[in-house]
């Protein structure tokens, strides 16, 4: 492909224009189901740990026992995030009290005010998908090696990730991204902030509703451990566990959100964003956040009504849209280098390599489905 054929960049708005009509109305109807959702997985995490209690009551031949319920405690950590995903866009209840307040609980394990999730997820990931302006992008190789960079070198699918630093980053990654946004937030509250992806800025009214929610959010972990009474054994396998267990499930679908895509300046989701082929059963989990281009199209859409978005794009755009299969999408992440050379060209941390982002315009027809070669 010349590069006089490339098509055009599409904005969301425009996608969203000529889709909408093709929709039932009730797809934008709030959904407040999707509260049981996150309720039930709420409890499910309040009984692990009553259980947990009494571990140092269980013979040490049987603490295994626990590791199912473990597991499933980690499924509860993701439903959470993506429950309150769909609560803070709008799409389950419209009480801004209510979203707020449930928001604050389902965002609590992971370490996320719900004021500062609408600032960088709503607000600036949104709007600003995949530009230079997005705090959710990779590095440009350009900007200062800083400890933010340095660590996500070390931890994120690539090329060049030793498997160890991605076995440890898979439960960390998040805290990582997490730490970097509230510090740039609280401790200077301004876009020179260098060791961030992009800064951005938040207003005083913002930043202490932020810095408050932090504080509840710290008091009701805090308080998790002493109920646990601070026992290694309970706190391992009740809380460690399962956080690192959801965080690592949630971190697989975020890595393969954008991370593979190029740089848009205009927020074209069909170009900056993947859907993912996963097993029906972990779009039933997950509330088909898999559906992740049908999300940035209609943000505030019941996330049931995803798959018909997705049968639109793929009969109005089934070259533009981005669907692969999830292994597909991590193989091709673990054959590319992770910092962008710019904005269509992927290196290394050394900026000894330029690898053309598999998933640009010149580079789909070459996607097989054992990926293709980006050495």
């Amino acid at each position: 492909m010349n590069l006089s054929d490339k098509q055009p960049l599409i904005h969301q708005a425009q996608y969203a224009k000529m889709l909408r009509p093709l929709l039932p109305t009730e797809a934008f109807a709030p959904d407040p189901n999707k509260l049981i959702i996150l309720f039930i997985n709420l409890a499910i995490l309040i009984l692990g740990w009553a259980i947990a209690a009494d571990l140092d009551r269980w013979q040490p031949s049987l603490l295994w026992l626990y590791l199912p319920l473990a597991i499933v405690m980690g499924n509860s950590v993701i439903v959470l995030l993506f429950s309150s995903h769909a609560l803070m866009h709008g799409s389950v209840i419209k009480n801004s009290w209510l979203i707020q307040t449930i928001g604050l609980l389902g965002l609590t394990l992971w370490w996320m005010p719900p004021t500062l999730w609408k600032v960088i997820h709503n607000r600036e990931h949104h709007t600003k998908t995949n530009s230079l302006a997005d705090p959710d992008r990779n590095y440009l190789y350009e900007q200062p090696k800083t400890w933010g960079k340095w660590i996500q070198d070390l931890f994120v699918p690539s090329s060049e990730v030793n498997p160890l630093g991605l076995i440890v980053g898979m439960p960390t990654s998040w805290g990582v991204h997490g730490f970097r946004n509230l510090t740039s937030v609280l401790l200077f509250n301004r876009k020179s902030a260098n060791y961030v992806p992009a800064a951005f800025t938040v207003s005083d009214k913002e930043y202490w509703a932020i810095a408050k929610e932090f504080l509840i959010i710290l008091a009701i972990h805090l308080s998790i451990i002493a109920y646990l009474e601070f026992d290694l054994t309970k706190l391992l396998l009740s809380y460690f566990l399962p956080i690192g267990i959801g965080y690592a499930g949630g971190m697989f679908y975020i890595f393969t959100n954008h991370m593979l895509c190029q740089m848009t300046s205009t927020n074209d989701p069909l170009v900056n964003t993947i859907s993912l082929r996963v097993p029906k059963l972990f779009d039933q989990l997950h509330l088909n956040f898999s559906y992740h281009t049908e999300h940035h199209i209609f943000p505030g859409m019941n996330s049931d009504y995803y798959p018909m978005v997705q049968e639109l794009l793929k009969s109005q755009y089934p070259e533009r849209l981005n669907l692969l299969d999830a292994g597909d999408v991590w193989r091709l992440l673990m054959q590319t280098p992770r910092h962008y050379q710019n904005d269509e060209t992927f290196t290394d941390w050394s900026g000894e390599k330029a690898v053309p982002c598999p998933l640009s315009q010149e580079a789909k027809g070459l996607i097989k489905p054992n990926g293709i070669d980006c050495t």
